[in-house]
């Protein structure tokens, strides 16, 4: 059975959206929250729903992107049971599953070529939680 990812974008980030989605579509099953053009949008409309459906477990992890990666991750973190983390390099993302649990991430669409975006989404996707030592500072994170 395939991971279930979920990714949404605003316009900045549609064009790296459907170039990831065709990289990874054989390999997980992905629900696309849009945007599905290059029309001038609000990211909140679509990364709301993408959080939620991670949050509430109907998709595994998420994919985020927008300009610069910020304003999707904000707003997605407004979410409780959601870490975004901001990664513009493979590394980011690697540390930011490993170390943090991450379960959704942004991407700086302005920023970074085509192809470290689909590094980022890759290493994103491969890397688990190492928990341990990391397993108490997330469980510190929730602020209610």
């Amino acid at each position: 059975m395939k991971r279930k990812i979920a990714i949404a974008a605003d316009h900045a980030g549609f064009e790296y959206k459907e170039i990831i989605k065709k990289h990874f579509e054989d390999q997980y099953e992905i629900q696309d929250f849009g945007t599905y053009s290059t029309d001038s949008v609000d990211y909140p409309d679509f990364v709301h729903p993408a959080a939620t459906s991670v949050e509430n477990g109907d998709n595994e992890l998420g994919i985020l992107i927008c300009g610069s990666g910020n304003g999707v991750q904000i707003t997605a973190n407004k979410h409780q049971k959601i870490r975004c983390a901001l990664c513009w390099m493979p590394e980011i993302a690697a540390l930011a599953r490993q170390h943090n649990d991450a379960n959704m991430i942004s991407i700086p669409a302005r920023f970074i070529s085509k192809e470290v975006a689909i590094e980022i989404a890759k290493t994103f996707l491969l890397t688990d939680f190492e928990g341990g030592r990391h397993q108490t500072r997330v469980d510190k994170i929730a602020f209610c």
